[in-house]
């Protein structure tokens, strides 16, 4: 049976109007499984009417009444952890561990916005001139929205919602209609934690609402995940209509093994950052970078053994490594690019094209692949191809390791797998790389800290969760107060200083 799904709207379920469809497949089975609307221009509109018309209600919340509720969604997310992980599995296609995984992630970042209390304190000067003092209030944009991608859909639109909600602004979050059914209950719980209608709506869509969005001015800021070209479009455009953004987008995440790594541990730590998730991740290690050639003669020896006792199953099948992706165009995709690696001279070390699982046989399975011998000029190492496909090329020495990954167009996270300090923080202080790992193969930074990549992964100068995401969602409006009685009047046609 197909399930019909809606857009969440003023805190209600409201069915789709435009007459467009899109559809959600299980990609264990290769079968359409639901039917999610896409939202025409005015009903854009209307969400966006919606937030405007409740932002103010929760705005006069005050941030302690705000983190309460933010504390009981956490408890309803962690109650529903179980279900909210298959329903998040069946459309995504990752295991149920990994699903897990997402969704903790996310609530990592709204026990950060729990925080809001202290988050949004000014700063104070008494006495900054003879009878002045000055301070500093931080206040919410208004309506804000997320546009968020298929490969996290839990993680990342709690990372956007959470401080925005904590700093009183109405979130529209526009997910991706290949995974939207966990949106739509997360919406459904901030409703049950006690967030006001409206607050929260979800508008599932393609094009045509991101670019209402995009141009309606009661939007104030934006955020998105997303790949590249995607990226800079919404970045451009937003800016252009004069919101915020912060864009996020794709990444050749590289990995530099020292001669003095454990090799066993790296191998283990890059079995698991390259094909976790079936390399569905903007942070996953998609290039190995052993420095001398003994190193990589080893490193791939150990890489080859492991690949091949990797077990590619059903996503809810408990014994699996890595489970389905999410469509047919995905395994479209890293296909061609394993076509496109052999042509270019690269060697084919494992081949996981045409895998087929027994029981799931239309699934969109492929099983992991590893390449040796990849040079710089190759297009499997230049772009990004979001699969299970790891990379390794060989450097000579720990410069040109270094050098990769600062020329390679992309900056969002590396890592360098060592046992000697220096080397460790001469990597960390000149790598031009926006989150750096010292022997941890996934620099996601924990909620507290910012998330954000460099050169052509990011666009916009605040990054996600952290001390940036408060920034990112408020304005900063500074008072000057004086009180005049008992003091000598000052000349009013002077600019005011503080002597």
């Amino acid at each position: 049976m197909v399930r019909e799904l809606t857009h969440f709207i003023g805190g209600q379920h409201v069915p789709g109007a435009s007459g467009k469809f899109g559809d959600v497949f299980d990609p264990n089975l290769g079968q359409v499984q639901a039917r999610v609307p896409l939202a025409s221009k005015s009903e854009v509109e209307a969400v966006i009417a919606n937030a405007e018309a409740a932002q103010p209600i929760w705005a006069a919340f005050n941030p302690q009444k705000r983190a309460r509720v933010l504390m009981k969604f956490l408890t309803l997310v962690q109650d529903e952890m179980d279900s909210l992980a298959a329903l998040l599995s069946s459309e995504h296609g990752k295991t149920i561990a990994d699903a897990k995984g997402d969704i903790q992630r996310g609530l990592e970042v709204i026990e950060f916005a729990v925080g809001i209390p202290h988050l949004l304190k000014g700063e104070y000067t008494e006495g900054a001139g003879t009878g002045i003092d000055v301070y500093s209030m931080r206040q919410p944009l208004g309506v804000v929205a997320g546009i968020t991608p298929f490969n996290f859909p839990a993680m990342i639109p709690l990372w956007k919602a959470g401080p925005a909600l904590a700093t009183g602004n109405a979130f529209v979050l526009k997910p991706s209609e290949r995974d939207p059914s966990v949106p739509l209950r997360l919406a459904e719980l901030f409703l049950e934690a006690g967030l006001p209608p409206g607050v929260f709506n979800v508008v599932n869509g393609d094009k045509e609402a991101v670019d209402t969005l995009l141009h309606d001015p009661r939007v104030k800021a934006v955020g998105f995940v997303g790949s590249t070209p995607i990226a800079q479009y919404i970045y451009e455009t937003a800016t252009a209509n004069g919101k915020r953004a912060q864009c996020f987008g794709g990444a050749k995440n590289h990995a530099i093994v020292m001669p003095d790594a454990d090799l066993d541990d790296v191998a283990d730590q890059l079995i698991g950052a390259g094909y976790g998730s079936a390399g569905e991740r903007c942070m996953a290690i998609s290039v190995a970078v052993p420095v001398g050639e003994e190193t990589a003669d080893r490193l791939v020896a150990k890489l080859t053994e492991r690949v091949h006792k990797l077990n590619v199953g059903r996503s809810d099948d408990p014994g699996a490594d890595y489970g389905p992706l999410v469509g047919q165009d995905g395994v479209n995709r890293v296909n061609n690019y394993v076509q496109i690696g052999v042509d270019e001279g690269a060697e084919l070390v494992v081949d996981g094209r045409g895998l087929v699982v027994e029981g799931a046989e239309d699934g969109y399975f492929v099983g992991a692949t590893l390449f040796d011998k990849v040079t710089s000029q190759m297009r499997i190492y230049r772009e990004e191809i979001f699969g299970p496909v790891l990379c390794v090329v060989r450097a000579k020495d720990y410069e040109e390791g270094l050098r990769l990954a600062n020329e390679h167009e992309y900056g969002n996270g590396v890592a360098i797998f060592t046992r000697d300090g220096d080397t460790a923080r001469d990597f960390a202080a000149r790598v031009q790389v926006g989150m750096v790992g010292i022997n941890v193969p996934i620099p996601v930074p924990i909620a507290y800290y910012t998330f954000g990549g460099w050169k052509r992964s990011g666009f916009g100068d605040l990054n996600q969760h952290g001390p940036d995401s408060i920034r990112f969602y408020t304005k900063t409006k500074t008072v000057t107060q004086r009180w005049p009685a008992g003091l000598e009047e000052s000349n009013a046609f002077v600019i005011p200083t503080m002597d």
